[in-house]
């Protein structure tokens, strides 16, 4: 004998012994529709649990919803909703067999949508019941993205549980770092980690100062339990360098190669063997074809503002890369267009927002529609401001970047220093370098180049500036020569429409203190351009919370009480110190004998007289260069 019964999941079927077939209800539903009462006509009658059951021929709408589980985690449930619009939930058999029994009715579920459910727990690899919980990060951005498409699916998942699938053993710390990691680095690190296991991307998207070059150097070396990642860096050329020596100082078990320049290896079995190749967005282009013999675990883009055009070339090539992880890494992952966004997510994780025309048709560049976009790119970007970790920062952040000339400016800075050698030779004091400080500066400064965005190193300071200037804040540079304050104040004015003016022994004393009160009132971002001796010392200048030292001074004390303008009392921020240092040149010399000196008492008194002790220092600064040798 065969009777109705319910399953704890709320499905109707029927019992015969052990048999069990929801797919008996659909036959039910059939007869009501066609008007015919089935169920008096089953063996057994109306007996047992469905004896006093309801049927209602109006299907329910059903919808898979994600939402945060006990443990803070991603989890998924059921929802369904009657044509009278009561909501409840919904077991994951009442989808899959498409009925279900609530409070004495029992109900067909829309086919439509549970078609589309099921597609999607297909699609994403959930199919299976009890239904598991997503545990990566694509599966929960395919739901989110089908509920923002319209489709049946309800998106209640906060942003941070997503971030706490990438969460590790309490206290883990990644292994083979020489760095002590403040907390937020930690989860950082973490994170890069998760989207590495998953081959999936993200935009390390950090303000200025938060160790970012760092994280990523602890993600390449430790991904847990895999050994180090095949990586390739691609950065601007004049920050190759300084991703050479960051990974060399934090992680010296990497092995690193610095793929660049007219002697860089054209075989694909010398770049398969070191764990990171280091190049830049002009080689990537030239050797996009070789690049692609290898199989990449992590392309990571520096700056990667660089392809925010869709159409420029660079764009293209660095999205041919093979690759399994995508990791953008930029200060100002959003500008002003919601075009410029679409190319570095459309890197991270192609396709995900669809092609540019499609994404174009759907998001205009409006308040609205950017509020729109933001729930589906927020999960892969990683944004931290400095304001909010404050407290696991010290007051002041020390930032040393060593940059590299181009093949052109190394060639000219070259010529400079044949000269000076040729013209002092062995009778050099540390003055006599000037003219190679100057060029380091800027070429312009002998009377030479005249571009300014072009030299590597003052493209770098407009990219700081960029960014210090979306965030609205201020800035102060030291330059010692008045003729690079000139230049740097003017493009500032003229490139970014911001406040600038500059403060050296050209400006009078009495007017100096209402210049900085000028600067500290104004209610936007703005920058200082300042001589390190005239503004260097007695001035409190805490509106700004952001130091570029453009150029090393012999005299660290110099520099220190230059930073300490800003880093004083009245300061309610982390302060972030920048030190712009060309490699391979004149100024490289002086930064590593301006670490030498700090750790010898009195540096105060360190001078540019021409000492006995200042010879070892000329003798490297004239023998220096950063033209590259075969």
């Amino acid at each position: 004998m065969r009777a109705w019964v319910l399953s704890p999941a709320g499905v109707l079927g029927v019992s015969s012994g052990r048999q069990w077939s929801p797919a008996a209800a659909e036959q039910v539903y059939a007869s009501i529709v066609e008007g015919t009462p089935v169920w008096d006509d089953l063996p057994g009658g109306r007996s047992g649990a469905a004896s006093d059951l309801r049927f209602s021929p109006y299907p329910v709408e059903a919808a898979l919803v994600m939402y945060a589980g006990e443990d803070g985690r991603p989890a998924l449930g059921f929802q369904g909703q009657s044509q009278q619009g009561e909501q409840f939930p919904l077991s994951g058999e009442a989808v899959i067999h498409g009925h279900l029994v609530h409070e004495g009715t029992w109900y067909p579920v829309s086919a439509d949508d549970a078609d589309a459910i099921m597609s999607l727990l297909n699609e994403t690899g959930l199919a299976e019941l009890p239904v598991p919980c997503p545990s990566t990060l694509r599966q929960c951005l395919t739901l989110r993205k089908a509920a923002a498409e319209g489709e049946p699916v309800i998106d209640r998942l906060p942003d941070d549980a997503l971030m706490n699938l990438s969460e590790t053993e309490a206290g883990r710390k990644p292994s083979g770092i020489a760095a002590s990691l403040y907390p937020y680095q930690v989860h950082g690190w973490q994170w890069l980690r998760f989207l590495m296991a998953g081959n999936a991307g993200g935009v390390l998207a950090d303000e200025m100062g938060l160790g970012k070059t760092l994280q990523v150097i602890c993600a390449l070396c430790d991904r847990g339990g895999q050994g180090p990642a095949t990586s390739l860096v691609v950065a601007p050329g004049s920050l190759l360098e300084n991703w050479m020596r960051e990974i060399a100082r934090f992680c010296p078990d990497l092995v690193a190669l610095k793929h660049h320049g007219a002697d860089r290896t054209g075989s694909p079995a010398e770049i398969r063997e070191p764990d990171v190749v280091v190049t830049s967005y002009e080689t990537a282009v030239r050797d996009l074809s070789l690049l692609n013999m290898i199989r990449w675990d992590a392309v990571v883009l520096d700056e990667a503002q660089n392809i925010r055009n869709p159409d420029a070339r660079r764009t293209a090539a660095v999205k041919q890369i093979g690759r399994r992880t995508s990791i953008a890494v930029t200060g100002t992952p959003v500008e002003n267009r919601l075009r410029d966004l679409w190319s570095i997510m459309d890197f991270v994780m192609p396709g995900y927002l669809g092609d540019l025309r499609d994404f174009e048709a759907r998001y205009g560049d409006t308040d609205a529609d950017a509020a729109r976009l933001e729930p589906l790119v927020s999960p892969l970007v990683l944004r931290r401001r400095v304001q909010e970790v404050a407290d696991e920062l010290p007051p002041r952040i020390d930032i040393p970047e060593i940059l590299e000339l181009d093949e052109s400016e190394a060639l000219e800075y070259e010529g400079v220093r044949a000269a000076v050698y040729s013209e002092h030779g062995t009778a050099a004091t540390l003055v006599s370098l000037l003219r190679l400080r100057q060029f380091c500066s800027h070429p312009g400064l002998l009377g030479g180049w005249r571009r300014n965005r072009e030299y590597s190193k003052f493209a770098r300071l407009a990219t700081l500036l960029a960014e210090v200037f979306s965030r609205r804040e201020k800035a102060l540079v030291f330059t010692t020569f008045t003729a690079m304050a000139d230049r740097i104040a003017t493009t500032v004015q003229r490139e970014f429409g911001v406040l600038s003016a500059t403060l050296d022994g050209r400006l009078p004393v009495s007017d100096r203190q209402p210049l900085i009160d000028q600067f500290s009132s104004y209610d936007g971002p703005a920058a200082l351009v300042l001589n390190p001796r005239a503004g260097g010392t007695g001035l409190n200048i805490a509106a700004a919370n952001h130091v570029i030292q453009y150029n090393p001074e012999w005299n660290p004390a110099v520099e220190d009480q230059a930073a300490a303008r800003a880093h004083r009392r009245g300061q309610t921020r982390p302060v972030t110190v920048r030190r712009l240092i060309v490699a391979g040149t004149v100024e490289e010399v002086m930064d590593e004998r301006l670490q030498r000196k700090r750790n010898v008492a009195g540096t105060a008194v360190v001078g540019v007289r021409g000492e006995s002790s200042d010879y070892p220092d000329i003798v490297a600064a004239l023998s220096r260069s950063p033209v590259r040798t075969p």
